[in-house]
C-alpha cells in the first residue's frame, strides 16, 4: 500500500441517479460514487411497515434500532452542565490532552495494553460512525489500481457507503453459521488480500453478536504485515456482554500480546454511546499506529469535526467510571435471560456472545416475519436482509431478523411473550398447511 495521505476530494461532471436522491446536470454536478449508495435499511424498513396497519391495542415497542434506552449517567449529565460556558470557546481538533489521557488509561486497563501515548495513538472523534467515514476517506489510495476495502457480511452500512465515497470498491466476506458467524479469513485469496487496504472487523458484531479472539486477531495482522493493509476494528461493543461471561478481546490486546506496542497497522474505535448509554453524546475515540493517527489529524484538521469542550469533559467522567458500565451489562442480562427463556421453546434463537442483539432464524422469510410480527404485535424488528449483500446468490441475513434489546426490562419481557405468541401463530399455520 502506497503512503498514507489524505484521500483527494473529487470533482464529478457527471449526473448521477441514487436510489434516495435524484441529480441532473442541469441542477448541478455530483460526486458520481453517490449514485452507488443504498438506502440505509431503516428507510427500507419504514416502507416495509408503511404497507400494513399495525395493531392499535398493543403499545409499540422498538427492537429494531441500536440506540440504548437505559438512562444517561446522572454524573454525565452533570459534567456537561458544570461546564456549559465552554460553549463560548472554540474547540481544537485535537481534543483536550485531559480526553485522550483518560482514553489512553482506560484502554490500557481494559485490554490489559503495556503502554498507549495519548498524544500520539490517540484522537477523539464524534462517534463511531464519523469516524470510520473519515477514516477510510484519508487512508483508501485511489491511485491503486483496484483499491478494496473489505468488511464482514452482514455488516454496519457506514463500511460499504465510506469505502465506495473514498474511491474503493467493497469486498464482503460473508459470516455463516458454520464459522461461528465471522468471516472465514483463510477462503480470501491473495489476490484479494493483495488489493485490500483496509479491513475492518466488527467484534463484538453487529448485528450477530460473533467475537474475535486474540488468536483471530494475531492471524490477522501477520496477514497486513504480509499484504501491507489496515486492520480497523469497530469495538463499540466491546463492553457489553452477559454477566459472568469473558469480556471480549480487542485488537490492540492481541498487539500487546505480539509485543507490538506500536500498533504497527492497526487501529480500533471505542464509543460511549453503547457502553455509557449516552448516544447523543457523540463521542469516542480512535486508537492504535501513530504512523496512521498522524495524517488522519491532519485529514480531520480540514473535516471541521471538533468535539465540544462540555462534551470532552462529560466524556472524561464517563471513561472515568466503570459502575454504570457495570450496572449496564446486569441490565442486558436480565433481558437476555428473559428473552431466551419464553422464546427458545418455540424459535431458533441462542444467546449471541456479546452486544446486545440477538439473531434469531425465522420460520418464514424474514422481510414477511417483520411486516407481520409489527402489523399484529406492534413490535418492530430488523429484517437481516436488509443489513447483508447478496454475493454469489448467497445473502447470509436471510432468513434472520436482528432483535436489539434496547427497551426496558418489563418492556422486553412483553415483546418477548408478544414475539412468542405470534411464532407459535405461524407454527400452527405451517402444520395446517
Amino acid at each position: 500500500m502506497s503512503p498514507l495521505v489524505p484521500a483527494a476530494i473529487i470533482g464529478a461532471n457527471l449526473s448521477v441517479h441514487s436510489p434516495a436522491v435524484s441529480f441532473t446536470s442541469n441542477w448541478c454536478d455530483m460526486n458520481p460514487d453517490l449514485s452507488k449508495l443504498q438506502p440505509y435499511p431503516f428507510e427500507k424498513l419504514a416502507k416495509l411497515k408503511a404497507a400494513v396497519t399495525p395493531n392499535a391495542a398493543l403499545e409499540h415497542i422498538s427492537l429494531s434500532i441500536g440506540e440504548p434506552k437505559h438512562p444517561a449517567p446522572a454524573f454525565v449529565q452533570q459534567a456537561m452542565i458544570d461546564n456549559i460556558q465552554s460553549l463560548e470557546n472554540y474547540p481544537t481538533t485535537k481534543g483536550m490532552p485531559e480526553l485522550s489521557q483518560a482514553c489512553a488509561e482506560w484502554l490500557e486497563k481494559r485490554f490489559k495494553l503495556n503502554a498507549v501515548d495519548p498524544l500520539s495513538q490517540v484522537i477523539p472523534v464524534n462517534g463511531t460512525r464519523e469516524a470510520i467515514f473519515a477514516f477510510t476517506q484519508a487512508v483508501v489510495d485511489r491511485s491503486q489500481a483496484n483499491p478494496l476495502v473489505l468488511s464482514p457480511n452482514p455488516f454496519y452500512q457506514i463500511y460499504e457507503g465510506a469505502a465506495y465515497l473514498a474511491g474503493a470498491t467493497p469486498y464482503f466476506l460473508p459470516c455463516l453459521e458454520n464459522t461461528g458467524f465471522n468471516a472465514d479469513f483463510d477462503s480470501v485469496s491473495d489476490e484479494v488480500w493483495n488489493d485490500c487496504q483496509v479491513l475492518f472487523v466488527c467484534t463484538p458484531g453487529n448485528p450477530t453478536g460473533s467475537t474475535l479472539t486474540t488468536d483471530d486477531f494475531k492471524k490477522l495482522i501477520a496477514l497486513a504485515d504480509k499484504h501491507d493493509f489496515v486492520i480497523a476494528s469497530d469495538e463499540c461493543y466491546s463492553e457489553l456482554w452477559v454477566d459472568g461471561k469473558q469480556a471480549p478481546a480487542g485488537l490492540l490486546q492481541a498487539c500487546a500480546e505480539l509485543g507490538r506496542d506500536d500498533y504497527d497497522k492497526c487501529v480500533v474505535f471505542h464509543s460511549l454511546s453503547k457502553r455509557s448509554n449516552l448516544p447523543g453524546l457523540r463521542s469516542g475515540f480512535i486508537a492504535g499506529d501513530a504512523k496512521i493517527m498522524k495524517p488522519f489529524l491532519l485529514y480531520r484538521t480540514y473535516h471541521g469535526c471538533a468535539q465540544p469542550i462540555q462534551t470532552q469533559m462529560a466524556a472524561i467522567a464517563a471513561w472515568n467510571d466503570e459502575a454504570h458500565v457495570e450496572e449496564n451489562r446486569r441490565l442486558y442480562t436480565e433481558k437476555f435471560q428473559t428473552f431466551l427463556e419464553i422464546l427458545q421453546p418455540v424459535m431458533d434463537i441462542e444467546q449471541t456472545d456479546a452486544s446486545f442483539y440477538l439473531w434469531p432464524k425465522t420460520p418464514i422469510a424474514d422481510d414477511l416475519f417483520a411486516q407481520r410480527l409489527f402489523e399484529e404485535q406492534h413490535i418492530t424488528v430488523l429484517p437481516g436482509s436488509y443489513v447483508s449483500r447478496t454475493v454469489d446468490g448467497v445473502n447470509p441475513g436471510a432468513g434472520r431478523v436482528r432483535m436489539a434489546l434496547v427497551a426496558s426490562v418489563d418492556e422486553c419481557r412483553e415483546a418477548a411473550l408478544r414475539i412468542r405468541a405470534f411464532v407459535e401463530k405461524l407454527n400452527s399455520e405451517a402444520e395446517q398447511a
